[in-house]
């Protein structure tokens, strides 16, 4: 089945931020040539990967709100502002798109879906074991999820100020 894209109108079928034409010029103009091995059908694979992981691990810390309670991703999004460096400065995002940086994020990601896991079960850290008489002591605040520095760099200005610290 081909890989549904959010085009900006915030449909229920959608399965990815960006197309493979999209994710391809990505990849070429960056030199990554793994995504060249790919036939279309996985690069569509990782792709949905890529957008699952961004669903997962950020759906609660965007700014601004979904258009359609109905949409299947969490863009589009409306009262979308991003901060300048002047006070007071903002700048409007569309609310009828998926920003340049959010689609690159999701490129990315499909790259590293080629050969990594990027949603992975995980189980508490242990931070202290004692073998006699048996003791264990659990990391209380351990990350649920992998994190990606280039990722979460691209997506820092449509996030929450505080998200960034608590995805950490």
């Amino acid at each position: 089945m081909s890989l549904i894209v959010e085009d900006g109108t915030g449909t229920l079928a959608s399965e990815s931020y960006c197309s493979v034409a999209f994710a391809d010029t990505y990849h070429t103009n960056r030199g990554n040539t793994a995504w060249d091995n790919l036939g279309t059908s996985d690069k569509e694979a990782v792709l949905r990967k890529a957008t699952d992981y961004m669903v997962q691990v950020y759906r609660a810390s965007w700014k601004g709100y979904k258009v359609l309670s109905t949409q299947a991703l969490d863009f589009p999004r409306k009262e979308l502002y991003l901060v300048g460096e002047i006070i007071n400065n903002t700048t409007p995002i569309s609310s009828t798109s998926v920003p340049s940086e959010v689609q690159n994020a999701c490129a990315l990601l499909s790259l590293k879906a080629i050969t990594d896991d990027l949603l992975i079960d995980t189980e508490q850290q242990i931070v202290k074991e004692t073998i006699g008489p048996i003791s264990t002591e659990y990391q209380p605040f351990a990350n649920k999820y992998k994190h990606y520095t280039a990722v979460e760099a691209m997506l820092k200005p449509y996030l929450k100020s505080s998200a960034t610290k608590a995805i950490r």
